[in-house]
């Protein structure tokens, strides 16, 4: 099963360069402006890399460690739980500390976590998957916010080249996640080091990217802001407008799926003896190509709307999850997980959008977030008792099925009250 993953990777990545558009305005040329947007990729594309380097052998690594299936389950529960009780107040706590501490601070939590994969003490590892988690939840929230009040308000650049910055960063995000498989994979497999390389290998990354941002970057604060104020406008801006609402449960519906997939991917690949690391590169440039998908239909002759977009990656959500709660040959499998990606990458686009449109429209930022908690530590509780045989797991994805059902319905929502405003 060797060739089918690097088959599939290497057409993936032919299909990404022939969708991705042409750039619709040139890129800024102002020394200035170069130079730090330069200072920015320095620091935060190494923790993207690592970041991506801790994905492709985590099931692998915990099941050398010779621990149980609900065991690894509720590892990643403690993950799963806590990434998604921070997420309420990540922002807060990231405006109140300091945007590059917190930078700085993700790094650290990150390089203590994957150094302890090298325990096999169950304690130890529950920990590094908390700070994972918490790691994690800062990545994605304080570096881009450190970069959009430095851009605006510090070197006073026009808003209008903020969008340059971060399709380079999304250009080498996804060149860096597809090389981040197959290096997992050479270096675990390749050079015989084990599932628990990778993890050591995006330390140095880690470092790499706080020593940088701590000696480069200067400091800079968000609003101060009560915790309770802040978690309360958005619960209130969920409520008072059924569109929020509606996007809210897509958001939290899809990505608890998505949690649930990345538990489940190992498992159901594996067996197949298709080299994990070369799949999570097929996984990674499958979203890459729905992303280049999504940008082509909403900038080429289509014109299609974010919203319609986000429709149609609901819906192949649903019929991929169909097909993984199916009995099928193993080319059948591998193909669905790469449906899914693609779904994801057309999904996580048009999500985005439609949430920055909310807010630009006057609804409270992080209301969904109310709605992933109840959703993401129901499934921290449950994910230790799954049934562990492929009967078992292949009902897990047609229960996951009829979720994405519900959140095409919600998505359907959506549609129905926008279709004046398009």
């Amino acid at each position: 099963m060797f060739l089918l993953p690097c088959s599939a990777l290497a057409l993936l990545l032919l299909t990404c360069l022939a969708l991705e558009p042409p750039p619709r305005r040139p890129s800024p040329s102002n020394p200035a402006f170069r130079r730090f947007q330069r200072e920015f990729l320095l620091g935060y594309l190494p923790a993207l890399a690592a970041d991506w380097l801790q994905g492709p052998l985590l099931f692998q690594l915990l099941q050398s460690r010779g621990f149980l299936r609900s065991q690894i389950a509720a590892l990643y529960s403690c993950g799963f739980a806590s990434n998604v009780a921070f997420g309420l107040v990540s922002g807060v706590f990231v405006d109140r500390l300091g945007r590059k501490k917190s930078c700085v601070l993700s790094s650290g939590l990150c390089s203590v976590s994957c150094l302890l994969q090298l325990s096999r003490d169950f304690l130890a590892l529950a920990t590094g998957r908390v700070l994972a988690a918490l790691g994690t939840s800062l990545l994605f929230s304080a570096f881009e916010s450190w970069y959009i009040h430095e851009h605006l308000e510090h070197h006073d650049f026009p808003a209008e080249w903020i969008p340059d910055t971060f399709s380079r960063v999304a250009l080498w995000n996804s060149g860096l996640a597809v090389a981040a498989g197959l290096v997992a994979q050479l270096v675990a497999e390749g050079l015989a080091l084990g599932p628990v390389a990778p993890f050591l290998v995006a330390v140095p990354f880690l470092a790499l990217s706080a020593i940088f941002a701590g000696k480069n970057w200067d400091e800079n604060y968000g609003k101060s802001r009560a915790c309770s104020k802040a978690c309360g406008e958005g619960l209130r801006g969920l409520l008072s407008d059924p569109r929020a609402l509606l996007l809210g449960l897509v958001q939290a519906l899809v990505e608890t799926i998505l949690l649930i997939f990345a538990f489940l991917w190992t498992p159901v690949l594996e067996p197949h003896g298709i080299p994990l690391g070369i799949a999570f590169s097929g996984f990674t440039a499958a979203s890459a190509a729905g992303s280049a998908l999504f940008r082509r239909g909403v900038t080429g002759r289509l014109r299609l709307q974010p919203l319609r977009l986000l429709f149609a990656s609901v819906l192949l959500l649903a019929l991929a999850l169909l097909a993984l709660a199916l009995p099928l040959y193993p080319p059948g499998d591998f193909l669905a997980v790469l449906v899914l990606q693609l779904c994801c990458g057309m999904y996580f686009p048009a999500m985005a959008f439609l949430r920055r449109r909310l807010e630009r429209g006057g609804a409270a930022a992080g209301g969904a977030r109310w709605l992933r908690l109840p959703l993401g530590l129901a499934l921290s509780l449950v994910l230790p008792a799954l049934p562990g045989d492929p009967a078992g797991t292949r009902g897990v994805f047609g229960a996951a099925a009829l979720a994405a059902l519900v959140a095409l319905g919600a998505a359907g929502g959506v549609l129905g009250t926008t279709r004046g405003d398009e």
